[in-house]
């Protein structure tokens, strides 16, 4: 039987078990962390039967001995009233999430994200209107999947109404409750689904599952591109996504999603040297791997997306390259060497990486490349506007710049050396 709500602190203070030992010590690392107690103290006193618990990936995370981050807190004090303990306690937040009762907590380098109870008062796909609550129960049950609804007070203790612990030792990405109607609450869960099965599950799909979330695929066009990137990222950036190549239901829903994944089998099969540049490499690099084709499919991600104009600039370089037949010297070292110049290291790393990508083999040559670029710093032209001006009489203007624009180009293809003879010559011509 499921515990009632006025059993939950009762339950919570005799719910230790044998099974939860082999992690208590990790709880109880994060217990010495001064933030972290700080936190649990401020909330446990704001009423008398205030309480704070971690919840959902934290508590995951700890329990399948992975790393963890952020920190995920759940409370029965409303948000005002921790606004208010915060504020006064000099702690730094903010209430982007205040709505849906979260507010974000920042100490030194740990980033608390602190929901208050609820319930789901209307869905629609996309948006839920909540409605605060004291019912732990209640709040695990609007939860999408088993071992994302554990919670745990600071010294381990955990209350798992759902069983998700076993879940998760089992390998089982399970819904809580009827999976359509999880997934009619917020479309975005088909995802989440791909990215819990592809780094936690140890068993098949289960075909009436395969079944419902194809008949609500349509449902994710409700999603905000903001949230489905931001989805996609944590998927492209955890540690099971490779496996993705080798679950045929899985890249049939992100082909679903993201048509303009139109590479994604580039990391199928790949070596164990390309598997740690992946690990190395950041979300807009393994990005550009698979969108980038000889259409105009890289820049309709980046419209679609609202990528950064910083992030757009890293995407359109490796497209200008890739998106036509391959220059056979471009990866000459004298071209790499204005490649390095014009652009910066990472983004000459950045295309040395893609050409390993795309050859799917240790290239030794490019390998040299990479190591021999690694470990160096942009070259500097000593001549300056004031050279011209105080050695060759110069007056600043268009005359000026054009003559250093002539003298910098021959440094480059002279590669990066120019003696005063040179330079007298062409400051004379």
């Amino acid at each position: 039987l499921e515990p009632q709500p006025n059993m939950i602190n009762l339950l919570s203070k005799i719910f230790k078990n044998k099974d939860n030992n082999y992690y208590f010590e990790d709880f109880n690392n994060y217990k010495k962390n001064s933030s972290i107690e700080k936190i649990f103290d401020l909330i446990s006193n704001i009423p008398e039967n205030s309480e704070i618990r971690y919840v959902g990936g934290f508590v995951r995370k700890i329990i399948n001995k992975e790393k963890v981050d952020d920190v995920d807190l759940a409370t029965n004090v409303i948000p005002e009233k921790i606004c208010e303990i915060l504020k006064k306690n000099n702690i730094s937040f903010y209430e982007s999430g205040i709505e849906h009762g979260t507010i974000t907590a920042k100490i030194e380098n740990y980033k608390f994200e602190i929901t208050t109870l609820r319930k789901d008062i209307l869905t629609d796909g996309r948006h839920a209107k909540v409605e605060f609550s004291n019912d732990w129960h209640e709040d695990a049950s609007r939860r999408d999947f088993t071992f994302n609804a554990i919670y745990s007070d600071l010294d381990g203790n955990l209350y798992d109404p759902f069983n998700g612990k076993a879940d998760l030792k089992l390998g089982i990405v399970k819904f809580i409750g009827d999976p359509e109607k999880r997934i009619q609450e917020d479309y975005l869960r088909i995802l989440r689904y791909v990215r819990f099965y592809v780094n936690y599950s140890k068993i098949d799909h289960d075909d009436n599952l395969k079944k419902i979330i194809k008949q609500n695929i349509n449902g994710v066009s409700k999603i905000s591109s903001e949230r489905l990137l931001d989805e996609l990222k944590k998927l492209v950036l955890s540690p099971g996504f490779l496996k993705i190549s080798k679950d045929k239901f899985c890249q049939e829903i992100i082909n679903l999603i993201f048509p303009q994944l139109v590479n994604l089998k580039i990391f199928k099969d790949i070596d164990n040297s390309l598997k740690n540049i992946f690990e190395k490499k950041d979300f807009i690099f393994l990005i550009s791997l698979m969108i980038i084709d000889e259409t105009d499919n890289s820049e309709y991600f980046i419209y679609k997306y609202k990528i950064s104009n910083e992030n757009k600039k890293r995407i359109r370089f490796l497209s200008n390259i890739y998106s036509k037949n391959l220059d056979k010297n471009i990866f000459k070292e004298k071209n790499l060497w204005k490649i390095f110049y014009y652009n910066g290291k990472d983004y000459l790393i950045d295309l040395i990486d893609f050409q390993l990508f795309q050859k799917k083999k240790l290239d030794k040559n490019i390998i040299q490349l990479k190591n021999f670029f690694s470990n160096k710093e942009i070259p500097k032209l000593e001549i300056k506007a004031k050279t011209l001006i105080e050695r060759f009489n110069y007056k600043e203007g268009k005359e000026l710049g054009d003559k250093l624009k002539e003298i910098e180009e021959f440094w480059i293809e002279n590669s990066f050396k120019i003696s005063d003879k040179e330079l007298n010559k062409i400051v004379n011509n």
